[in-house]
């Protein structure tokens, strides 16, 4: 059976996401418009929806079903 390698994350889910995200958009920023322009800033905005949906599921509001 073989083994996961796995290794502890230096920052968190938020940090990497935000991050992630200012890269894509400042590698967008300097294409000129097209398809590979516009995937970028795609994943941008998949990226920042991410980060609000992990928001939501750490807020102190929400319940466990009873």
């Amino acid at each position: 059976m073989q083994t996961r390698r796995r290794f502890k994350q230096t920052k968190t889910l938020t940090e990497r996401l935000a991050d992630d995200a200012a890269r894509l958009r400042e590698e967008a920023r300097t294409l000129t418009p097209g398809r590979r322009r516009e995937m970028l800033l795609r994943r941008a905005r998949q990226d920042e929806t991410a980060m609000q949906i992990d928001a939501w599921l750490h807020s102190p509001g929400l319940r466990a079903p009873t």
